[in-house]
């Protein structure tokens, strides 16, 4: 551990710390996301509302990514930064679509440092770093702001100077406005929706895209909200996604996998993004069929049963408590034979045609069953809770797929 090296000169930034400095930090990282996101939300309120808004896990990455590639600069001097600073620049651009001056980025980014040096301070204490080592660390970390701050001034000013897609930029900022449902956004909406031309609606449905989106906002309808940003891009469509709509959104995205929320009042198009959004997380785990365009309609129940997988687990420890202590073959077996039983209410002959087992194997299983739950499986609420754990379990082990 580094605890008593002194660089040779504190004012040079980066490259004078050790390397080994890098394995200091990188523990700290989780923890200092969490606190720098307190911070910054707490003295700048727009951005509270964004981190918890449906942008939440975008923005947290980007955070992320900018204080991780720090500790990777320490370790590796010469280590490219490209994702880093196509992050810095997009801050920049969300700044300029939002209408907003680069004083309350800068602004955060200063307060970041300052709540990373006082945790620096901490560590620093813990290991015993030189002085000399504090100071260099300090240089460079606000060295490091500076280029953050100069990469989204470069995103910030191409934006700003892109006068012939002025009007794309206010749609887009009119999408996030919708999307984030600030207090008070509803006559910032109003104005936008004025100055773009865009017809307010009732009703809105909300389109997920799977990254990245190279979509041309020429295939989209015209009157379709479009933010191709990574790593979430999505649309808004006005009022439901019928044949036509559907036709249109194939028709746009012919190698971009893309799932389809609920069309729901506008108010509520972030709820709607949220679900769609799951409905891609889903799909990626195999749980929900792979589809180019998938329905979160027809996946409600899915979306439900596996909305809290720790909550899952727990409701399934304590329902399935009667089969504990049994070996894991023999509790999978009478797992699956109670399942398809509640699922079909059927025979044992059609239990054990689902199951690929004979009927009097069945009556067997149902027999053990019936004596560990005793009379929860006749009550109408036990058998419900019975049937939604069992079936949330299935569909997470990913054997519904073809179902999904």
């Amino acid at each position: 551990m580094p605890r008593t090296t002194q660089p040779s000169d504190a004012a040079e930034p980066l490259g004078q710390l050790p390397q080994e400095f890098a394995a200091v930090i990188r523990p700290e990282l989780p923890s200092l996301v969490k606190e720098i996101g307190i911070e910054v939300c707490r003295a700048y309120p727009e951005y509270a509302r964004l981190l918890n808004g449906p942008y939440r896990q975008a923005l947290q990455w980007c955070v992320e990514q900018n204080i991780a590639a720090f500790a990777e600069r320490v370790a590796s001097p010469s280590a490219p930064t490209t994702l880093r600073d196509e992050v810095c620049r997009r801050f920049g651009r969300f700044e300029a679509y939002e209408g907003r001056s680069l004083d309350n980025l800068q602004g955060a980014y200063r307060l970041g440092a300052r709540v990373a040096l006082r945790r620096a301070k901490k560590v620093g204490r813990r290991y015993n770093f030189s002085p000399m080592l504090m100071l260099s660390f300090a240089d460079a970390l606000f060295a490091y702001v500076d280029e953050l701050e100069a990469l989204s001034r470069e995103g910030y000013l191409e934006v700003r100077a892109q006068g012939d897609a002025q009007s794309e930029l206010l749609r887009r900022r009119l999408l996030h406005l919708i999307l984030a449902g600030p207090p008070g956004a509803h006559t910032a909406v109003a104005e936008l929706c004025e100055q773009t031309g865009w017809a307010l609606p009732e009703h809105v449905t909300p389109v997920a895209l799977r990254s990245p989106a190279g979509v041309p906002p020429s295939a989209l309808d015209n009157d379709v909200l479009f933010d191709p940003g990574e790593p979430q891009p999505h649309l808004l469509v006005p009022g439901p996604v019928d044949e036509a709509r559907r036709r249109m959104l194939e028709a746009a995205l012919p190698t971009v996998r893309a799932a389809v929320g609920l069309t729901v009042p506008t108010a509520s198009a972030a709820d709607s993004l949220r679900w769609a959004r799951r409905v891609l997380e889903l799909v990626d785990a195999q749980v929900i069929a792979d589809r180019p365009l998938s329905f979160c309609a027809d996946h409600l129940v899915t979306l439900w049963l596996l909305a809290d997988p720790a909550l899952i687990d727990q409701l399934a420890e304590r329902e399935l408590a009667p089969l504990a202590g049994l070996t894991p073959t023999r509790r999978s077996r009478l797992v699956d034979t109670l399942r398809v039983w509640l699922e079909t209410r059927g025979t044992a002959a059609l239990t054990g045609r689902l199951l690929e087992v004979h009927p009097q194997t069945v009556r067997y299983r149902m027999r053990n069953l019936e004596r560990r739950f005793g009379g929860r499986l006749t009550d109408p609420e036990a058998r419900f809770a019975l049937e939604a754990v069992l079936r949330a379990l299935h569909l997470r082990a990913g054997r519904d797929r073809d179902a999904g």
